[in-house]
């Protein structure tokens, strides 16, 4: 598996949980604070869009994983 398509699930992940654990309207609700980490998930997405410097990447990098920027 690439490093592209590692931060895609790993990003995915962070975001499905963090909107379950943040709306009130979920059964595992904790605090609406939970969708701050969401909406940093979604601007670190948005800014290595046009940057390509993604955080995620340089660690995979550093453990091998080769492949896609994000």
């Amino acid at each position: 598996m690439n490093a592209e398509r590692i931060v895609r699930i790993v990003a995915g992940t962070f975001i499905m949980l963090s909107l379950s654990l943040g709306v009130e309207a979920s059964p595992i609700f904790v605090s609406k604070y939970f969708l701050l980490f969401t909406a940093f998930v979604g601007f670190n997405l948005f800014q290595s869009g046009f940057t390509k410097i993604c955080p995620l990447n340089s660690i995979l990098a550093k453990f091998g994983v080769k492949g896609g920027s994000c």
